[in-house]
């Protein structure tokens, strides 16, 4: 299990294609890895293969995998979201995350809020801080059959990422984003019309099968 707090990315340094699947090696700054080990690579959860501590893990990506991904696309030099599994012992942030993607979706739209000059908003000159403090606005575009497990301040998974609701759409959903969350995720390098990996709350799911 996940809990959707990205610990690092990490960038994509080979890809593989083979019989019935393809492999990819991510670069990782994690020196706990273990064969056999579940990690999350943009919110899919994978199995190390193989690794170099504090260097790569190799992955393998099955057909099945890549069909409900966009992981068919992935290239070299591409950026990935990284979160090992949680340990029993942890602490419990963001939500519950399998590290099932449920469906792809789109950016439909990129939006800054508040772009206020770090020196107005802190009292500090702006070489000590970044040149704007402000959340931003990620708009994604909604897969029909997951309609039905977004609600408006509820918790959604993109691309490994656990975020709330800000607003819902028939067709779309808003999520306000944190500057450090856009800095340490690969939000920053997001364009509109880039897919994204969604994963609904598992429990709006138990919900529906117990009604």
């Amino acid at each position: 299990m996940f809990t959707g707090i990205v610990e690092a990315t990490g960038e994509v340094l080979q890809v593989t294609d083979g019989e019935g699947g393809r492999r990819v090696r991510v670069g990782t700054p994690f020196t706990d890895l273990s064969h056999g080990q579940s990690i999350s690579i943009s919110g899919a959860c994978l199995t190390v293969e193989d690794y170099a501590d504090g260097e790569w893990v190799d992955l393998f990506l099955a057909r099945e995998t890549l069909d409900r991904t966009f992981f068919d696309t992935l290239q070299e030099g591409d950026r990935v979201n990284l979160e090992r599994a949680m340990p029993a012992d942890g602490r419990f942030d963001g939500h519950i995350v399998q590290g099932h993607v449920d469906a792809t979706a789109a950016v439909v739209g990129i939006e800054r809020e508040g772009d206020v000059p770090a020196s107005d908003a802190s009292g500090g000159s702006s070489s000590e801080r970044s040149e704007y403090d402000g959340d931003w606005t990620f708009s994604f575009s909604l897969p029909e059959t997951q309609r039905d497990y977004l609600v408006e301040k509820g918790s959604i998974t993109v691309d490994g990422i656990s975020l709330t609701v800000a607003a819902r759409r028939a067709d779309g959903f808003d999520v306000a984003v944190i500057p450090t969350t856009y800095e340490e995720t690969t939000l920053s390098e997001k364009s509109v019309g880039d897919p994204v990996h969604l994963e609904v709350d598992v429990v709006a799911k138990y919900v529906e099968q117990l009604c």
